[in-house]
């Protein structure tokens, strides 16, 4: 009987691995297609990755609900108004990066936390310049077989929602050790 547990559990085991790295995939694409749309303005697209409750903290505020986040969303990267002349051949672009993911899944529920950044050409002299940078922590939850955000939890460590540490990327209070 042993053995015929041992063989099962042998046999199984690649299909839950192959699980895992799906979902891992997908929640990394899922990561990946919103900063995409949001540089290009593509609102549809980013509102595909949010769940209907879902909620964005973010340094502009809280928005709880898809109705509330494709507002403030809509005003936002890609999609805010800009001024272009009608002869220009080019125009200045800010483009966000997602690195470092963590993504965690336990069933149909996960949390992630990944490093951001925002490059810009939108300088006086037309060179390319770190803009803002930052990190997400997030959790989604799958809704029928697909992966959305419920909570995106942005936060902007060059703007007023720096925090001195953050508990969910494991730093601890740095004063803590300094005393003596």
């Amino acid at each position: 009987m042993n053995k015929l547990v041992a063989a099962a559990l042998v046999l199984m085991a690649p299909l839950v691995l192959a699980g895992y790295a799906d979902d891992r995939a997908e929640i990394e694409n899922l990561s990946n297609r919103y900063m995409v749309a949001v540089d290009a303005g593509d609102i549809e697209t980013v509102m595909s990755t949010w769940a209907e409750d879902g909620e964005l903290i973010w340094v502009f505020g809280h928005e709880k609900g898809k109705a509330a986040v494709r507002k403030a969303m809509s005003g936002f990267g890609g999609a805010r108004a800009v001024n272009i002349p009608e002869a220009a051949k080019s125009r200045p672009r800010t483009r966000h990066q997602i690195i470092n993911h963590v993504i965690d899944v336990e069933g149909n529920k996960a949390k992630t936390i990944a490093y951001w950044f925002a490059l810009t050409n939108n300088t006086p002299q037309g060179d390319v310049q770190l803009l803002y940078f930052g990190h997400y922590e997030d959790t989604l939850e799958k809704v029928n077989g697909k992966w959305l955000f419920k909570t995106r939890h942005v936060y902007n460590e060059s703007r007023d929602n720096r925090s001195l540490f953050y508990p969910g990327l494991g730093e601890k209070d740095p004063r803590q050790g300094a005393k003596k």
